[in-house]
């Protein structure tokens, strides 16, 4: 089933949506909601959260890309559990640490002034991606997007630890200089 047909499923708010929605986007959610609270029982109710939040919200949202949609949403989700899990100190993995790492660059969502600042904001980020090299934008995506841990990365890729560690950090300097430039930062 195409995303226009499962749109069209949660229009008509026929329940299939959920659970056609759980088979095709439900393994990559999962394992975004993994890597950031590194609990299988934990990402499996942020999943289904998230696809309840989905139901939710579309309608009336009609997003362009289903399966971005319910990522960002599994993010969300996600983060605000681990921070629950944080405080209750059973949190931890990677999810600090690449928040931390971010954070040198990007100022916390809850710092924009606006929505459209915040879009602003984004809206730069993708252009900054879109400059960089496949390889470059894959290792960025994958640590800071999906959470994946640096020794996974350099698997997936066939190089170092230290090679991506490298990456990530000349990334991060060159995403805050274009920032900076644009005048965002």
């Amino acid at each position: 089933m195409n995303d226009d047909e499962l749109i069209g499923l949660f229009f008509e708010r026929d329940e299939r949506a959920v659970k056609e929605a759980q088979l095709k986007y439900g393994g990559y959610c999962f394992s975004v909601a993994k890597n950031v609270l590194g609990s299988r029982e934990d990402a499996e109710e942020c999943v289904s959260s998230a696809l309840l939040k989905a139901w939710d919200t579309i309608p009336p949202k009609r997003p362009e890309k289903l399966g971005l949609y319910l990522l960002r949403i599994t993010r969300n989700v996600s983060f605000n559990r681990f921070k629950e899990l944080s405080r209750k100190k059973r949190g931890g993995g990677e999810t600090a640490l690449v928040l931390d790492e971010l954070s040198e660059v990007v100022p916390a969502q809850g710092d924009a002034a606006s929505e459209a600042e915040y879009n602003e904001l984004k809206n730069a980020v993708n252009a900054f991606l879109r400059r960089v090299s496949q390889r470059e934008r894959r290792v960025f995506l994958d640590r800071v997007f999906e959470l994946k841990q640096i020794k996974t990365i350099a698997a997936e890729l066939g190089m170092s630890d230290n090679a991506v560690m490298s990456l990530l950090s000349r990334t991060r300097k060159k995403l805050r200089q274009y920032l900076e430039r644009e005048g965002l930062l």
